[in-house]
């Protein structure tokens, strides 16, 4: 018992000698971190405008590891090219749907962030990943840096992202009909799709190589490579087509998707793919 008496003693005595050591200190200062708000940039400001005032969509565009893949060399944007890359978004992909669909079709219905990344996403595979849609929450789009309005080629690889990650969007709100699509082309999905070329894919009646992969990538596929295409251009696919059945196989997953657009939400699909050519040429003119 005196043993433990002693320690308590000694303990005691410490905590009197901390307090006292404590106690001629001066007292805590306020933080040295600058927790102000930064002011925004003119780019700052034409996104707060244009898409988060207008559309409840916020961009990211300065560097930030928690949203990109830390495993990939990925880089932030240049931002001279920021907002080309948004006025693109924004004129061939919202406006369109918002003058087909209804002004608060895209408020309703879209992701809540853009992220936006430098250069390309290489896969080990040999294959890019031009885009990532997370949740229907966040869609990051890759190659901003290579964004040129001049060119349609271009215009149209860019936009084919934001279209066909969408797809997936609008999929998870209203599911299409896999039933009627999985009959259509039921042997041809690969999980080594990457292996034969568009051209190769077409004549088994796949829109794109990619489509192969699975019955949702065909459905986003089809829609849009549709939603980026004229329709001359579009009819220009179809007549390279030699087989007569993969061509009807296309018909028919463009009838489920154009079914789809209808019966899900009114939309006449047709009439939206002609906006979006619209405004590509509006946006390549300008």
């Amino acid at each position: 018992m005196k043993l433990k008496t002693q320690y308590k003693k000694i303990i005691l005595f410490s905590a009197i000698v901390l307090l006292g050591a404590c106690s001629g200190e001066e007292a805590l200062k306020e933080s040295q971190l600058d927790v102000s708000i930064p002011a925004m940039s003119t780019l700052d400001k034409w996104i707060e405008t244009n898409y988060v005032n207008t559309y409840n969509i916020k961009v990211q565009y300065k560097w930030d590891q928690n949203v990109v893949d830390n495993n990939r060399f990925l880089y932030p944007p240049i931002q001279a090219q920021v907002q080309p890359a948004l006025e693109i978004v924004q004129k061939i992909w919202l406006q369109s749907y918002s003058t087909i669909a209804g002004a608060d079709f895209v408020k309703k219905i879209a992701p809540r962030e853009f992220v936006l990344v430098g250069g390309r996403n290489l896969n080990t595979t040999g294959t890019i990943t031009l885009g990532l849609a997370e949740g229907g929450q966040r869609i990051t789009l890759f190659e901003t840096d290579l964004v040129d309005k001049k060119n349609r080629d271009n215009v149209k690889r860019f936009v084919h992202t934001i279209q066909h990650e969408y797809i997936h969007i609008l999929n998870q709100y209203k599911p299409f009909d896999e039933k009627t699509l999985s009959k259509i082309t039921p042997t041809g999905y690969t999980s080594n799709w990457y292996a034969t070329s568009t051209t190769v894919a077409r004549e088994e009646g796949f829109i794109t190589d990619y489509a192969r992969s699975n019955i949702n990538e065909d459905f986003a596929e089809m829609a849009s490579t549709m939603l980026v295409n004229s329709k001359a251009e579009y009819d220009a696919i179809l007549a390279g087509i030699t087989s007569v059945k993969a061509k009807a196989d296309i018909k028919a997953k463009e009838a489920v998707i154009v079914k789809y657009f209808k019966d899900a939400y009114n939309i006449d699909f047709y009439k939206l793919r002609d906006q979006a050519e619209k405004n590509t040429l509006a946006v390549i003119n300008g």
